[in-house]
């Protein structure tokens, strides 16, 4: 992570997943209508799991009745998983199902990661991802949303794995996830680190120790969420039982 002083994590706790999933569904929006207000058009980190497909849902249910001009909306995603674009396992795909089929996005602007279709192998689909961040631009989003596994592990940055160490790339491959399936691209903490707001969610029982890890001093190679801050807040979104450590 960057030297440059950040602000230190917030928690904000919720009784259950579809409390977190209402508010940071009603966050989002409220910020993306202040950008879009004040003439820029936003940048945006997607993730996938449990919680996130509840955020899309309500995120689609919630859009009509706001301000947002979701063609105006940059989206991508901070990992994926290298299989064929139609699997489930593809993060983006649960993403189109739950909400980017039923806002009106620019398809120009949804960047999503190589699949097996796209690139001949995960370092050939990292190194075309890496390509399409520089030409958008600076690479910085503007809400970038993670999960946390109960490892401790970040978009596809696992502990004591190599691509923790990755330097001066956007994007980098894993062939040997210890979380199946084995072949992802993810963003390196240089690039997740180019974000203002950088939002965890996390919930259930499963990601308290996590949590916990996380939000104290310790080594980023013994859990990777700890790397990863934004340059303008990083906030948890915890339910009370992904909270219980703390």
């Amino acid at each position: 992570m960057s030297g440059e002083a950040r602000p230190d994590p917030r928690v904000e706790r919720f009784a259950d997943s579809d409390a977190v999933a209402e508010e940071v569904a009603r966050r989002l929006l409220d910020v993306l209508s202040v950008f879009q207000a004040n003439g820029h058009d936003p940048h945006i980190g997607l993730t996938g799991g449990t919680i996130a497909d509840v955020l899309h849902r309500r995120l689609a249910e919630l859009s009509p009745d706001s301000n947002v001009d979701w063609s105006r909306v940059h989206v991508w995603w901070g990992d994926e998983r290298f299989v064929a674009a139609d699997s489930d396992d593809r993060n983006a795909l649960q993403a189109r199902r739950a909400l980017l089929d039923h806002v009106d996005v620019d398809p120009a602007l949804v960047h999503e990661m190589p699949s097996t279709d796209d690139a001949r192998d995960a370092e050939a689909g990292a190194a075309a991802y890496s390509a399409t961040v520089r030409a958008s631009g600076d690479g910085e989003l503007d809400v970038l949303m993670l999960g946390i596994g109960p490892d401790g592990h970040c978009a596809s940055l696992f502990p004591h794995h190599p691509a923790l160490h990755v330097e001066d790339q956007v994007a980098t491959y894993v062939l040997d996830s210890p979380k199946p399936p084995p072949e992802r691209i993810t963003l390196t903490f240089e690039a997740l680190n180019r974000s203002k707001a950088v939002w965890f969610l996390a919930t259930g029982e499963r990601k308290a120790d996590a949590v916990a890890a996380a939000l104290s001093p310790g080594e980023v190679r013994d859990t990777p969420a700890r790397g990863v801050r934004g340059s303008a807040e990083t906030i948890f979104f915890v339910d009370e039982a992904a909270a219980a450590r703390l």
